[in-house]
């Protein structure tokens, strides 16, 4: 089953600018720790965006509630994405941002529960999140929750034998409350998957295993926002979203960098950075402003 939903053009440039805040605000912990992992944080902005200001159930006040949507962030490393949503969200004081990584901070480097309100799984050991999502969408349904568990991955992460083993007990087991996400960024830490070890025939093969299967543009909202609906709306599958991302995506010093997986985040190119994604949020409130003046009474 597949839905017809279309976002309007007033959620579409909420949720745009919501991705743009999302980035700044992962740069700016990034460069208060001089150096970070920006490409996947920036490539995976605009899935954080539409799952936290639109798809996820959560309250910031109660991060373990029971009844709330999961997320598994599988690429641990790109944690600054997540954190800046939560952050942007209200699970966290604002004066934590500047601790990335630092000697007490509650914002590791990698994601870790025991330290960040929001944070549902340990994760940063490539290859490991998608078992851990089987388990608490599993959990969650023996314990009767109508809750959805996501997780994301990276495609060079898809090269670990035992994300092969989720897929297969997730099909098999007709997981239909898990959504996975693959940010096919088409870059890892030591260059290009594709030259490495290719890993864009994992739709294919998940297919094989049972799962529901979507390829998108992981940088256009309402592609991600209808392929989650459809995601939710499969009766007896798991679904699969693989993601067709750039890697360092509106990281103005970043994008284009052949090598920007781990990488050093000066004060001007920070400064540079927030003036390119000032820009952006400024052109999308415009956008907002005059189409509610063109609103009818």
């Amino acid at each position: 089953m597949e839905t017809g939903c279309i976002i309007t053009q007033k959620e579409r440039a909420e949720l745009e600018i919501f991705a743009a805040n999302i980035r700044k605000t992962a740069l700016q912990q990034i460069a208060s720790a001089k150096k970070g992992h920006v490409g996947g944080t920036m490539s995976v902005s605009d899935t954080i965006a539409v799952l936290y200001g639109r798809e996820m159930r959560y309250d910031p006040k109660h991060p373990r509630d029971e009844e709330r949507d999961r997320l598994v962030m599988s690429k641990g490393h790109c944690g600054c994405s997540l954190y800046a949503a939560l952050l942007l969200k209200g699970f966290f004081p604002e004066e934590w941002k500047s601790t990335l990584n630092k000697l007490g901070t509650r914002l590791p480097s990698h994601c870790d529960r025991t330290k960040t309100p929001g944070i549902d799984m340990s994760t940063g050991s490539l290859g490991q999140g998608l078992s851990a999502a089987c388990g608490i969408a599993w959990a969650n349904g023996l314990n009767g929750r109508n809750v959805f568990t996501y997780c994301i991955m990276g495609d060079g992460e898809c090269q670990e034998g035992q994300v092969w083993e989720a897929l297969m007990f997730a099909g098999f087991h007709r997981q239909k409350k898990l959504i996975a996400f693959v940010d096919g960024n088409k870059k890892q830490v030591d260059g290009k998957v594709q030259e490495i070890l290719p890993t864009d025939g994992i739709g294919a093969h998940a297919q094989l295993f049972g799962w529901y299967v979507q390829t998108i543009d992981g940088h256009d909202v309402g592609q991600i926002v209808k392929a989650i609906e459809n995601a939710k709306a499969q009766d007896e599958k798991p679904s699969l979203i693989c993601l067709d991302t750039v890697k360092g995506k509106d990281c103005s010093f970043a994008e284009h960098l052949e090598f920007n997986h781990g990488i050093g985040v000066s004060e001007g190119q920070l400064a540079e950075a927030e003036e390119y994604l000032n820009h952006k949020i400024s052109a999308l409130m415009q956008e907002l402003s005059e189409e509610k003046e063109n609103m009818p009474d």
